[in-house]
């Protein structure tokens, strides 16, 4: 993609005309920061003196912080806990600009919560407080009636599947809502999970890394060459017969193949301090792209270099739109 080919400039406007929904499992990001100076004469553990506590989105939310960061009108539809966390979470969410208005509650189930321990920029301890079951009959109805409301009112470009493996997506929820966007002609996107790997029938693209496509799929191979992963596209497409696979590689970059048009692109050097969220800001940056300009190439490459960008902050973080406008106009010539 040469630099003059595509105006970055007038791409990036764009984005602010892009109505993007993301569904899945949303979560709060508690980080605990502090420092270690000894260790506890109870236990062989270090003492953390706490400092601050931080709160952050993550999961789904983290997606859908990223699109709206980038500009795009950004809604998020997911389950929450009739708690404190839930309280929080869909405060956040509000203070980005994010439309929460059809959140579900469910008192029933807890608000995912993971709460990090951090001293020198180093995790110490993770704390997870979570449900795990998929939700239960009367909560599908409802997100599924939440998600056909909000398409009779703001028809998205792209919806956004993310799975962390929490219950909000099940087999018939999945189902459901490729068939919606199908039939609306909308733009499908998916993050998937181990659990629901192979339920994601007809998506548009599908965003996998290399350890769930070797799970998924039951491979044994380690290869990571284009020809390998040529046939890791075709083995996922007669399962799913989706169109487009962004597989990401971790340090090697990422995996495209729409049709016969297929490529590896190589990460760009960075000092990274946190792999966390990375696929979040992949996922949205590639879905968003691709619903915008329909160049697969184009949409792998800046989700390359945005989840790079990412990797150098610690924690989850949303990709900065700035930096990554820089970047491409840099880098994309």
């Amino acid at each position: 993609m040469k630099k003059e080919e595509m105006d970055f400039e007038q791409l990036f406007k764009n984005f602010s005309n892009s109505k993007v929904l993301v569904v899945g499992d949303i979560m709060l990001d508690t980080y605990w920061w502090g420092n270690v100076d000894r260790i506890s004469p109870e236990a062989p553990v270090p003492v953390v003196a706490l400092k601050k506590k931080e709160l952050r989105v993550g999961g789904a939310a983290n997606v859908a912080l990223n699109t709206a960061s980038l500009g795009a009108a950004t809604s998020v539809i997911a389950v929450l806990g009739n708690d404190e966390n839930g309280t929080l979470l869909k405060q956040l969410l509000q203070q980005s600009g994010i439309n929460t208005d059809y959140l579900v509650t469910d008192p029933g189930r807890v608000t995912t919560n993971k709460t990090r321990v951090m001293s020198r920029n180093q995790q110490m301890m993770r704390l997870d407080a979570e449900e795990t079951e998929d939700i239960g009959k009367a909560t599908e109805d409802m997100l599924l009636q939440h998600v056909a409301d909000f398409f009779s009112k703001h028809k998205p470009d792209v919806l956004i599947l993310e799975d962390y493996n929490k219950g909000v997506l099940t087999p018939r929820v999945i189902k459901e809502l490729i068939a919606l966007c199908q039939s609306a002609g909308v733009t499908t996107a998916v993050d998937p999970k181990r659990k629901n790997f192979l339920s994601f029938q007809g998506v548009d693209i599908f965003k996998p890394n290399l350890k769930e496509v070797r799970e998924g799929l039951n491979m044994v191979t380690d290869a990571v060459d284009e020809e390998e992963l040529k046939h890791i596209h075709q083995a996922l497409q007669k399962k799913l017969q989706h169109r487009i696979s962004l597989i990401t590689l971790s340090e090697k970059g990422v995996f495209y193949q729409v049709d016969g048009e297929a490529r590896i692109i190589p990460t760009h050097v960075r000092n990274i301090a946190d792999v966390s969220g990375a696929g979040d800001t992949v996922i949205a940056v590639a879905a968003l792209v691709y619903a915008a300009t329909k160049n697969m190439h184009l949409a792998a490459d800046m989700a390359n270099i945005a989840g790079g960008l990412v990797c150098e902050e610690v924690g989850t973080a949303a990709i900065d739109k700035e930096k990554l406008y820089n970047e491409c106009c840099l880098l994309l010539d």
